[in-house]
Order: C-alpha cells, then sequence, then structure tokens
C-alpha cells in the first residue's frame, strides 16, 4: 500500500480524537468556562452540525482546486480551529474553534477517500479506504482514552493543542507523500450534484444512516446499559470502550480486504451480523463476559460496513464522487445522531436500557433490505440492456413477397 495512506490515516487519527475526547472533557471544560453540562454539551452538538454542514460547503468551494491542495487547506483549518479551541479565554470561541474543526472532517475524509482509491488498483481500493479510515479507528481505541487522561490530569487545553499538533504532523506528511491528483477534465459542481441523482448512491447513503444508526443506538447508552443491568463498575466503562476500539479496528481491515472480493455480500454479512447481535445483546447485557464479547463482535460488524459503503458510493458516482463520498461521511453522523435519539425515545418512554439494542437491530435490519434492494435494482438494469439486445438479435427478416 502507498506510503501516502499513512499521511491521510494520521489527519483520521486527529479528527477522530477531536472528535470524541470532548465527551469526556466536559466536566472540566464546564468547570473552567463556570458553564451547566449541559451548555458544555453544545460543544458536541456543534462540532456533529459542523460536519453535517461542512462536508457539503468545503467540497463544492473546493471544486476548482485541486485534491491534494484542497486536503492540505482542510487540515490547515482542522488545526486553526483546535489551536482556538485550546486557547479560546470564554466558552463562546471555544465553540466557534469547535465549529471550525468540524468544517474540516467530513470534506477532508470524502476527498480522502477519492485519493485513496486512485493511488491502487480497482481490487484494492476497499482496503485502501480501510487503511485511511484505521486512523478513526485507533483513535477510538487509543487517541480518545489517552486524550482524556491527558485532560483529567494535566488539563483539557493540554489536549487539545496536542491534538492540533497531530494535524500539524499530518499537514507535512500530506505535502510530503500524497500525489497529485489531477481533478477529472470537465467535472463541475453541477456534475457532483447529478450524481446524487442516482439511485444506487441515494441508497448506499440511506445504508450508511440506517447501518451504522445501528451501532451507536446501542454504544451510545452503553454506560448505564453495563453498570444498571450488566453489573459492571463505573470504572470498566472505559475498558469496555477499549474494547469496542479493538472491534472496531479489526472490523475496518476485514471488511476492507472482504470487500475488495466481494462488496455486495460483504454488506450482507456485516449488516445481517450486526442486526443479529444487536438483537442478542438484549440477553447477553446480563451477563459480564458475554457483554464484553458481544460489545467486541458490534464494533467490528458496525466498522466492517464502512469500507464497502465507502467503496459502494465512490463506484456509483465515479464520474463526479467527491461531493458523493463526503456527503457519505455526513450520513454517519446523522445516522450517530438519529440512532441516538430514538434509542432515547424508547428508554425515556419506560423501557429498559436494553431496550436501545432493539432499536439498533431494527435499524441494522432496515439497512440490509436496502442492500438487497440495491442488488435487485442493479441487476434489473444490468439485465434490461441485455434483454433489448437480443430480442434484436433474434428478430426475424420480413418475408419475401413473390409474385404468381
Amino acid at each position: 500500500m502507498p506510503l501516502a495512506l499513512l499521511a491521510l490515516a494520521v489527519g483520521a487519527f486527529g479528527i477522530g480524537t477531536t472528535e470524541f475526547v470532548i465527551m469526556g472533557l466536559l466536566p472540566e471544560v464546564a468547570s473552567t468556562y463556570d458553564v451547566s453540562i449541559p451548555t458544555a454539551g453544545w460543544l458536541v452538538t456543534g462540532y456533529a452540525l459542523g460536519v453535517m454542514l461542512g462536508a457539503p460547503l468545503m467540497t463544492i468551494l473546493g471544486t476548482r482546486v485541486p485534491r491534494k491542495r484542497m486536503l492540505m487547506l482542510l487540515m490547515a483549518l482542522f488545526v486553526l480551529g483546535n489551536t482556538l479551541s485550546a486557547a479560546a479565554p470564554v466558552f463562546g470561541l471555544m465553540l466557534t474553534g469547535r465549529v471550525i474543526a468540524s468544517l474540516a472532517h467530513g470534506s477532508f475524509f470524502g476527498i480522502g477517500a477519492v485519493v485513496a482509491s486512485s493511488m491502487v488498483a480497482p481490487d484494492k481500493q476497499a482496503r485502501a479506504l480501510s487503511m485511511m479510515f484505521t486512523g478513526l479507528t485507533v483513535a477510538n481505541l487509543l487517541g480518545v482514552p489517552l486524550g482524556t487522561f491527558v485532560g483529567q490530569s494535566i488539563g483539557w487545553r493540554t489536549t487539545f493543542f496536542i491534538v492540533a499538533g497531530l494535524g500539524v504532523v499530518a499537514l507535512f506528511g500530506l505535502a510530503a507523500l500524497v500525489p497529485e491528483v489531477p481533478r477529472p477534465e470537465g467535472v463541475r459542481v453541477r456534475h457532483e450534484f447529478a450524481a446524487l441523482a442516482n439511485v444506487q448512491v441515494l441508497l448506499a447513503m440511506a445504508m450508511t444512516v440506517l447501518g451504522f444508526g445501528g451501532v451507536f443506538a446501542a454504544i451510545t447508552y452503553i454506560a448505564p446499559m453495563m453498570t444498571d443491568v450488566t453489573g459492571f463498575a463505573d470504572s470498566s466503562v472505559t475498558w469496555l470502550l477499549v474494547l469496542f476500539g479493538l472491534g472496531m479496528v479489526a472490523g475496518n481491515l476485514g471488511g476492507g480486504k472482504f470487500a475488495d472480493r466481494a462488496l455486495m455480500p460483504m454488506l450482507y454479512a456485516s449488516l445481517g451480523g450486526l442486526a443479529v447481535v444487536l438483537a442478542l445483546f438484549t440477553i447477553t447485557a446480563h451477563n459480564k463476559v458475554a457483554a464484553g464479547a458481544t460489545v467486541v463482535l458490534i464494533g467490528a460488524l458496525g466498522f466492517a460496513t464502512v469500507p464497502p459503503l465507502q467503496k459502494r458510493v465512490l463506484d456509483q458516482a465515479a464520474g463526479a464522487p467527491t461531493l458523493a463520498s463526503a456527503l457519505n461521511i455526513g450520513a454517519f453522523n446523522m445516522g450517530n445522531a438519529l440512532a441516538a435519539w430514538l434509542g432515547g425515545l424508547v428508554i425515556a418512554a419506560g423501557h429498559a436500557y436494553t431496550s436501545a439494542n432493539w432499536v439498533g437491530a431494527a435499524l441494522a435490519g432496515g439497512a440490509l433490505l436496502l442492500a438487497l434492494l440495491s442488488s435487485v435494482l442493479e441487476r434489473s438494469a444490468a439485465a434490461a440492456p441485455t434483454a433489448a439486445t437480443s430480442a434484436e438479435g433474434t428478430e426475424q427478416p420480413p418475408a419475401a413477397v413473390t409474385n404468381g
């Protein structure tokens, strides 16, 4: 695999760390600015909104910019946002820094996916995507726990300065290692939007929303579920999240490898397996060993869908993939928000914390149905021209006219 993928992975590591580390540092940030925890929660919400809005905005603004240069500009924006967050004297400026950093998120992964796939042969593209996304999974495994530890021990500002430093390392890596990738001739913003009219692109994005949403329906409420239902101590939740991160790393790499061999079957297996495991989590959550094993499987099966779904979008929007690729990253965040809200509704209605797992299973099952529908439509579209050609080839010539 090209060394340039390492630079993309470092950028992904920094982005993944800054997105999630704030959740473990909210009390410290709230204390610094003398605001309530719900108010500090806007640092999470504001980032998520920035990802969804920034993905199309930054991609459109970068339509005429070479992809390598755009990746470097996005990483510079990421460094600026995290530096502002680290140094902000008032809460409003920190929130501004979080939003600035988030604007780079969706477009970096979207453009990065296009660049990563362009550097390898077609039969290795999903693995190249998984190498880039490994940075994101390792961020959840190592970056977030270490960043939380540093923030709680030394100070949360130090964490964000370190993240900004990671962005600088990624910026130099992009400059030194990523080759110049010329934009396709004649591709304009209208072509990028036209790719979104492809029903297969929309189905892939819907699979992303529902499939990864299934993961977050359960993981959002893992702390109260594991402490109140399973009986783990509060201090054990961190290690359970590390197990989840290990599953993510393994699933991401495995998903990329097998998607290159058979993309749609890989999606069927991972989405179907995810739906089953989430449903079983309502039972295994009552046993510590079984619950720990299930958490690993949820991480593995959930992230096994990421490379094939991103590859599916790139394949179906082949003529102008950049905007579709970036929007699919936003779809992951949309799925997270939707699933957390639905799971919360079920729990607020008086059901047990494990009921969120049924929500996740239903979402993953819905994604599987969409994957099957996508394949049916694709086969029908492929068969139609063949049938037409066959009909033309068997058409009988008109009978000869005879006299007499």
